[in-house]
């Protein structure tokens, strides 16, 4: 066990926000965390790390438990280089490599008593280094860099990069640390699609145990093995996955009423035997024998219903042309840097399609350029466009909710505009509340209702699951698959994409690869090898490489596995010479000559890993 609570509660100002919570971490476990905004998880991670302390109960940790925190918004302080900030942790190992150069180096010039106390240091650090796995520390940043997208960022500090990036690196940091349990909240905040993939594939062998806060359904699904729910200040534990969780959940809800209707049928029986026999001589004994059973029952807790999901309903009043956005050949390009060169967009009635990229690639600028009235861009006759801007930049943080809302929509009655926010999940104080005092999913439903309230056949959708908790983003899902109009959305969740898309369109080395069919259609293509995409290769619109990059792929990979072997070797001879040197004795020629050779093979070495490192 890492970590267990036992009937811990805690609250602010005397008011509890988790009430007699009791669970444990078990070494290598791997726990999603559940909640909705509020709910207090937050509170729970905290009391976990020691940053706060309990108002009752216990939270017991193993003694020198290494535990690892990434908090949503905890970015990574440095005045260090990206590649100098990681390569601190792993001072220690420089320390023993370089101290095991330096023996080898006297035992070139040692005497016989020398070489006997020079060979034993030279034994003692390498058995330190092979247990640290210390010659490979710098593969291990390369790698880890390279999958969190900073390959190319190693020489910048780490003070000049934006939040997002300080936060990756956090993350970083903590891979590179391996503590025994690694605690992330919201981790997949701020990484792209690549990422995500690579993130979840690292965490699936991670040795140590996870406890994560998350709102991507993937990822959940892909890494956890069980799930813990807070609701309502009271934590649940369910065996399983996001998947499996939301089944045993609802079974347990509907045996819960099962329960406790059938104890209120009970009690009402009873109590009726009672009402109709207590005065009457003959069979007043047998009632008061039901009274005492009354009394002495346990009577279950009426079960709390759960919190409904908010609703959303998307339509039109006219349909579109059957061509509904047309740009051909055009460029983009953001303060000097080119994002697309020779592009062709076209978008047809009826298709919900989710433009993909990377970080950086220009999703937003794209979705922005499209509905700039660019002259470069045709839009079909009758189409009325809705957009959703993931930063919310149209709506005042002075205005009052139903004012903001109902302000710009004069043709709704006031009971129908607070009947559409309160379906969006917006109650009657949430109205009353500037914009700017709401949480930043509140803010985001009251934008989606707003895109509801514009009766759009087309909409455009830039990250509209940011901030909103996972039963909304389910409700969004269903509203958008029930939407007859057209859909044009960027999102990093994988699930919503899945759940939503007929069409996927890729932005790729400045270019715009579509492809059709649905987002896991998508993937299959994306991960077919090279012979049975030979019959698109001649199309680039497709998404394919060019031959040249084929055959510089391959080289690569020839080459990487030419340097793994050839490690091997040498890793392989190294052993063999540190046995032979343990056992040579007086032989202190062959001590030199055996010296010697590890010295050029370390060398070797490092020129490999330095050249491996480039290549992976």
């Amino acid at each position: 066990m890492l970590v267990s609570f036992e009937h811990v509660t805690f609250g602010y100002v005397g008011v509890p926000v988790v009430r007699d919570v009791s669970f444990a971490i078990h070494e290598k476990e791997r726990v999603g965390f559940l909640g909705g905004n509020g709910e207090g998880k937050t509170t729970i991670l905290k009391l976990l790390t020691g940053e706060l302390t309990p108002d009752e109960g216990n939270i017991i940790r193993k003694s020198g438990l290494s535990l690892g925190y990434l908090e949503q918004s905890g970015g990574f302080t440095s005045e260090a280089t990206v590649y100098g900030a990681m390569e601190e942790l792993f001072e220690e190992d420089r320390q023993l490599i370089a101290r095991l150069r330096a023996t080898e180096a006297d035992m070139v010039t040692a005497d016989e008593e020398q070489m006997r106390v020079l060979s034993a240091r030279a034994e003692s650090l390498n058995k330190r280094i092979a247990a640290r796995d210390s010659y490979h520390y710098d593969v291990r940043i390369r790698t880890v860099l390279g999958g969190m997208g900073f390959e190319r960022l190693y020489d910048q500090k780490v003070s000049t990069m934006s939040g997002g990036e300080r936060t990756k690196l956090k993350l970083c940091r903590l891979l590179l640390e391996e503590p025994e349990l690694l605690v992330l909240d919201e981790p997949t905040n701020h990484l792209d699609t690549s990422t995500l993939f690579w993130l979840e594939d690292y965490l699936s062998s991670y040795k140590g145990a996870l406890l994560v806060v998350s709102h991507d359904r993937y990822f959940l699904d892909r890494l956890t093995t069980r799930t813990l729910e807070l609701e309502n200040g009271t934590l649940t534990s369910y065996k399983g996955n996001y998947s499996k969780y939301r089944v045993l959940r609802e079974e347990k809800r509907k045996e819960e009423e099962r329960l406790y209707e059938k104890q209120c049928e009970e009690i009402a029986k009873l109590q009726d035997f009672v009402d109709r026999h207590i005065v009457r001589a003959t069979s007043a004994s047998a009632a008061q024998s039901r009274v005492k059973q009354l009394e002495r029952m346990e009577r279950l807790e009426k079960p709390v219903p759960p919190k409904r999901p908010p609703r959303f309903c998307f339509s039109f009043e006219e349909q579109p042309y059957e061509c509904v956005m047309r740009a051909e050949h055009f460029d983009l390009a953001v303060d000097g840097k080119t994002l697309l060169n020779d592009a062709s967009f076209v978008l047809m009635r009826g298709q919900k399609c989710a433009l993909l990229g990377d970080n950086g690639t220009g999703k937003s600028t794209l979705l922005k350029f499209l509905l700039s009235g660019d002259n470069r861009v045709r839009l079909g006759r009758y189409v009325h466009i809705a957009y959703y801007d993931q930063e919310n930049a149209q709506l005042n943080p002075t205005d009052r909710v139903l004012d903001a809302f109902w302000g710009k929509y004069r043709g709704l009655s006031q009971t129908d505009a607070r009947g559409i926010l309160a379906q969006a999940g917006l109650d009657a104080d949430d109205v009353q509340k500037t914009v700017g005092e709401l949480s930043g999913g509140l803010k985001a439903k009251l934008a989606l209702a707003m895109l509801e309230a514009e009766h759009g056949n087309v909409l455009v959708l830039d990250e509209p699951t940011n901030h909103l908790d996972l039963p909304a983003r389910e409700a969004l899902e269903s509203a958008l698959r029930e939407f007859t109009g057209t859909v044009l959305f960027v999102s990093h969740d994988r699930r919503f994409t899945e759940a939503v898309a007929d069409r996927v369109v890729l932005i790729e080395n400045e270019t715009l690869l579509p492809f059709d069919g649905g987002y896991q259609e998508f993937l299959n293509r994306k991960k077919e090898p090279p012979k049975k995409q030979a019959a698109e290769e001649k199309k680039p619109t497709e998404g394919y490489r060019s031959k040249e990059d084929r055959a510089r792929e391959a080289q690569r990979r020839n080459r990487v596995r030419a340097i793994e072997t050839e490690l091997a070797a040498l890793e392989a001879e190294d052993a063999a010479l540190r046995e032979e040197l343990a056992s040579c004795g007086r032989d202190y020629v062959r001590a030199q000559q055996i010296t010697e050779r590890q010295a050029e093979i370390a060398a070797r070495s490092e020129q490999l890993y330095d050249e491996y490192g480039t290549l992976i």
